[in-house]
């Protein structure tokens, strides 16, 4: 039997869920969640720039990058299982890690977020402008950042539901569009021929060679990154254990699943050098003879880019509340509203996407890219610090024998292939002239971090000296 000593010492299984945020997200909306968070501009803009990249090779970018999210999600579901709290990933570093590395991530993961939040709320208005082109993108796109504030600052139940909505749209367009890729490629469409692999043949399958494979590799992780949000999102969930285990589990499938199979129809109907990947989707439902579906994927992809910009905003929220709590980040950011909302962490969170978004808008294309190419790789840098985590927190588990409500089969040897994974990919981005900058930008991000992490705990300690 797990005794109260051993819990303390393990670190895992230690108990820290934040009881004042409540826990009124139900298990449908967390899987919902997950979805949400990750399938968005990465799937549905994104995905044409891997495709040019690398041809129809960009689905081994894809198994490599999905191999690597796989394991991922196991680890942090095991952790969040045993320890469900708003800042998951960053005191689970900071437990097997130390504070200092657990505060880093933390902050690194919530710059991340409110950059994204930026690039997201541009990409829909700038989708939406291709429809209906009298609309204003700095308007529409300043809009539904106030909407989506508004949203977050609900009570988490009714976040929790528009979200599930939010995301079962976007889920049920990308099944229909797969039907209607599969029945282009089959050559069950009328009157319009099967352009068959013709793509995936000779030379066409990887036009750039690795070099192209490795530069899509960098914009699938992207794609993939915000999926971990489920570890963040389950200290406000009923039956964290149950509920986590089933998210993890389901979203690891389905956006493999919804991901790879997109992917496959559009590197097989649209060629890698094609105007068309601009917006891929659209570009496939044409070749399909469905203008009119073209422009309801765009608004579809309108839905999606909101929708993780909705989930997004919720984790950031979260990650900083929780920075707060543990004096890593002002304490005022932990304060909570009667309906158990931290607002004013929400609040923190969307006022530097505002601020990025009107920059974007006064100087269109230097702002965001600037911002995306520190951001690009730091999902790497929070996977990388999930595996460890899991590595020697799982060890100080077994050593003493605590009972885990979900533990990751193959351990250790699958944490270990995660971390080799891991490192493959750095070691591919520091050769690759695209990627390198991108992430020499988040090492010294990352420094920058930790640097000012350990200032601030010296400063207090030194404080606390003083008034003694």
């Amino acid at each position: 039997m797990q005794t109260a000593e051993a819990t303390g010492r393990t670190g895992l299984a230690e108990s820290t869920t934040t009881s004042t945020l409540g826990s009124a997200l139900k298990p449908r909306q967390l899987t919902m969640m997950g979805l949400g968070s990750a399938i968005g501009a990465g799937l549905f803009i994104g995905s044409g720039a891997g495709i040019q990249a690398a041809g129809p090779a960009v689905l081994l970018s894809y198994l490599v990058a999905g191999t690597l999210i796989i394991l991922v999600m196991w680890a942090l579901g095991e952790m969040a299982a045993a320890n469900p709290t708003s800042g998951a990933f960053s005191v689970y570093t900071s437990r097997a890690l130390g504070p200092v590395a657990g505060a880093t991530v933390g902050w690194l993961w919530w710059i991340q977020l409110v950059v994204v939040i930026a690039a997201e709320a541009l990409g829909a208005a700038g989708l939406l402008a291709t429809v209906f082109p009298a609309l204003p993108v700095w308007l529409m796109a300043l809009l539904f950042v106030a909407v989506l504030t508004a949203v977050n600052l609900t009570r988490v139940k009714n976040f929790g539901e528009f979200e599930f909505w939010f995301a079962l749209l976007k889920v049920a367009a990308i099944v229909g569009f797969l039907a209607v890729g599969a029945a282009l490629l089959f050559g069950w469409i009328p009157g319009i021929p099967s352009p068959g692999l013709v793509h995936f043949g000779g030379g066409s399958f990887a036009p750039h060679g690795f070099a192209g494979i490795a530069t899509a590799l960098f914009v699938v992780v992207f794609a993939f990154g915000g999926t971990e949000i489920v570890s963040v999102a389950a200290a406000e969930t009923r039956d964290p254990a149950r509920s986590v285990g089933k998210a993890v589990r389901t979203v690891v499938w389905r956006i493999l699943v919804f991901y790879v199979g997109s992917i496959f129809i559009i590197a097989a109907v649209v060629p890698a050098g094609s105007a068309g990947l601009k917006s891929p989707f659209a570009a496939v439902l044409d070749a399909a003879g469905m203008p009119g579906a073209a422009t309801a994927i765009t608004l579809v992809a309108v839905v999606a880019l909101l929708s993780a910009l909705n989930a997004n905003l919720y984790g950031a929220s979260r990650m900083v509340y929780s920075l707060a709590e543990r004096g890593e980040a002002p304490r005022a950011l932990a304060s909570l509203t009667k309906s158990q909302v931290p607002a004013a962490a929400v609040l923190a969170s969307v006022a530097f996407g505002i601020v990025a978004t009107v920059l974007e808008i006064v100087f269109p294309d230097q702002v965001l890219p600037i911002l995306l190419n520190i951001v690009g790789s730091t999902c790497l840098m929070v996977w990388g610090s999930a595996l460890l985590s899991q590595l020697v927190l799982r060890r100080r588990a077994d050593r003493d024998g605590v009972d885990l409500p979900l533990r990751m089969a193959g351990f250790p040897w699958l944490t270990a292939v995660g971390l080799v994974i891991l490192a493959a990919i750095f070691a591919v981005g520091l050769v690759g002239e695209d990627s390198r900058p991108q992430l020499l930008s988040t090492f010294a991000l990352v420094a920058v971090l930790a640097a000012g992490s350990a200032l601030r705990r010296r400063a207090a300690v030194a404080k606390v000296a003083a008034d003694a």
